[in-house]
């Protein structure tokens, strides 16, 4: 690791190695979702078992599935957070974990029975859920305290790189599914990934290398400070949990409802995996929208907001908070339409759409720049994967209440609308409860230390 720099360059300009890791983001990101896009619907009509007969899911064990996985994805963090900060570094854990991550795409392709999903999902969750923590650590960490004002603008365009590959791969892997089966549907995402795992190593001439921190991240770690930010941190998660919950759904019950609901839009008719696909397009129009556009002189709702309330990162996630609430009471109200036997066209689930990633715009993008700020120094991977924790909390909170509302006769304790009327319900209280905490939380940032004394603009090659 000696040939690389190990220490930001003290720059007011942006950082060389960004470029490498949005592309590797965007070709990540359309491998997973397009991945995980499609396997509600082929757990439920395409999965076969070892002889070649079907052996598909009813939707209450397709969704526990689906929630089980995403659970695992983000529970892995903490394992690659730890492997990353305590031993090998963020690079090199990121390189690793990189082909476990293939191997699990290639493992979906060439099998489509449960085996076959347990492996791929498996090695998917390692893999996927092992660089999470160390990819976004990894963008702070090219930035020294004279150029920290770009993460935000950075941080923006990380999240604009996930969702541009995520509507890539929610348009294209359905109609693969759909019109060439799964050996495709799931391979083309394979192909991606080792792309994404490219695209990275490309660029590891230009990253900064903080070297992991031994011993160093325990003391860190399990300082008074340490344990008093993890703590505190921890406290903000465990709300934002509830918020994954419902917003991971969109990939689950929501697609379970458009497939029974008229998908004629815009001259088209729309496969139901398809209609996530809104919720990509949508953060790519509201990331300029909330910070702004100098070129067509729009101010952005953030600044207009802060103008007439000053607008904290826990003030921006409560107002996510809220905002999910009426998200998930027009599925309800959908689903009420569906049960009693009237049309709905899918444009309402669309108007669902936009609510929700409105409040994705305001709890996740913040709380993925907050959670590195507040992070001490040698944990910024640690902290990172705890963020991505109450991601895997809400989803299992998620494959409990599926699994529990099942019925012996195969029918659900939580039918029709009455099922997204629960969560909207738990979101409700839980936005309330968090407005006393984030009242209280005292904010403390750390940035990694500039290798210079003074700005250079153009440092020498390492």
């Amino acid at each position: 690791m000696s040939q690389y720099r190990s220490a930001p360059v003290a720059s007011t300009e942006m950082p060389k190695g960004i470029p490498y890791i949005v592309t590797n983001e965007a070709a990540e990101r359309f491998s997973f979702y397009g991945m995980k896009g499609i396997l509600v619907i082929f757990m439920t009509k395409y999965m076969m078992d070892s002889s070649g007969n079907p052996d598909v899911m009813n939707d209450e064990q397709a969704r526990q599935w689906y929630h089980t996985f995403t659970s695992a994805v983000y529970g892995f963090p903490i394992l690659g957070a730890l492997i990353a900060d305590s031993l090998f570094g963020k690079y090199r854990t990121i390189m690793w974990l990189s082909v476990v991550y293939c191997f699990g795409h290639f493992a979906l392709a060439i099998d489509e029975t449960r085996m076959g999903l347990l492996v791929g999902l498996t090695l998917i969750s390692i893999g996927s859920g092992g660089i999470k923590p160390c990819v976004s650590a990894h963008v702070g960490d090219q930035f020294g305290k004279l150029n920290s004002h770009l993460l935000e603008k950075v941080f923006g365009w990380f999240y604009f790189a996930i969702n541009f590959g995520a509507f890539l791969s929610t348009m294209l892997t359905p109609w693969l599914l759909a019109n060439y089966g799964p050996g495709l549907a799931f391979g083309i995402p394979g192909i991606l990934m080792a792309l994404a795992t490219l695209f990275f190593w490309m660029g590891r001439n230009v990253f900064i290398h903080i070297p992991p921190g031994g011993m160093g991240f325990l003391r860190e770690t399990f300082s008074k400070e340490g344990l008093g930010s993890i703590a505190k941190l921890f406290i903000i998660y465990a709300f934002v949990a509830m918020f994954w919950a419902l917003f991971d759904q969109t990939g689950s019950a929501w697609v379970q409802q458009a497939d029974r609901m008229d998908r004629h839009f815009l001259g088209v008719e729309w496969l139901p995996s398809q209609i996530q696909s809104i919720n990509p397009i949508m953060i790519m129009i509201f990331i300029p929208l909330f910070n702004g556009v100098k070129a067509l002189k729009w101010p952005g709702i953030y600044p207009l907001l802060h103008k007439a309330w000053p607008l904290t990162p826990l003030r921006k996630i409560g107002i996510g908070f809220f905002l999910t609430v009426p998200a998930f009471l027009l599925p309800a109200w959908i689903e009420s339409q569906l049960d009693a036997g009237i049309s709905v066209n899918i444009s309402l689930q669309l108007l669902a759409y936009v609510m929700i990633t409105a409040a994705e715009v305001f709890v996740s993008i913040t709380c993925l720049e907050f959670s590195y700020t507040q992070a001490p120094k040698k944990m910024k991977s640690l902290v990172m994967s705890l963020f991505l924790l109450s991601v895997s909390l809400g989803n299992i909170f998620v494959s409990v209440v599926n699994a529990v509302i099942q019925n012996d006769d195969g029918s659900s304790k939580l039918a029709g609308a009455d099922y997204y009327l629960f969560f909207a319900g738990a979101m409700a209280v839980t936005a309330v409860l968090f407005i006393p905490v984030a009242m209280w939380y005292k904010e403390h940032t750390y940035i990694q230390d500039d290798e210079d004394a003074e700005p250079n603009p153009e440092p020498t090659p390492a």
